[in-house]
């Protein structure tokens, strides 16, 4: 059941003196994991297309059931798709897939189709979208609720299918707007 939480009337304005550069300043020093969201769009194309999108704002929200969100933001081409298209995929990058975080992340790029061109994937069994080979870990999922959060939509879904393939890699980081290696 795909449910759409709207936020209350009242907005609550930002605080004095807080302005969006110091908020990116602050935020730059939390590190985060870095993931690639996917989705088939099938109604693009004869035979749909995949779609992908890197982030960083991807987390664990419930184990029973099992539950992770992501954030998206407002009107972009993966919250319309998501808004329309309750199976989507991610797979968490391992710190040798720093080219995929950067492919998809680019700002005025050129179409999904190509991007997906030369990167190792595989479909999900339960979603039929691209799972990254070489991921750290690879989930599917479907839209549980969706929540208008400012400028992004946390996205919550019910994670389908789950695997850690067996790998020695170490993790994709971003921190202070790069992307990093742990060492």
């Amino acid at each position: 059941m795909l449910q759409t939480t709207f936020p209350r009337e009242t907005a609550i304005a930002h605080a004095e003196g807080v302005s969006a550069d110091d908020f990116r300043a602050a935020l730059a020093r939390l590190a985060a994991g870095v993931v690639l969201v996917t989705a088939h769009d099938p109604e693009h194309g004869p035979h749909g297309e995949d779609v992908g999108m890197t982030a960083t704002a991807f987390l664990s929200v419930s184990l029973e059931p099992p539950l992770v969100m992501v954030s998206v933001r407002n009107d972009s081409r993966m919250d319309d798709l998501l808004e329309r298209q309750p199976l989507w995929a991610v797979s968490v990058l391992s710190e040798s897939q720093r080219h995929i975080a950067g492919r998809f992340a680019m700002k005025g790029r050129i179409s999904d189709r190509l991007l997906f061109e030369d990167i190792p994937y595989e479909r999900g069994p339960a979603t039929d979208t691209p799972l990254v080979r070489g991921a750290l870990a690879q989930l599917e999922c479907r839209t549980e609720q969706r929540v208008l959060a400012g400028d992004h939509t946390l996205v919550i879904g019910r994670v389908l299918t789950a695997a850690a393939p067996s790998t020695d890699a170490g993790p994709l980081t971003y921190f202070r707007g790069r992307y990093r290696q742990l060492s």
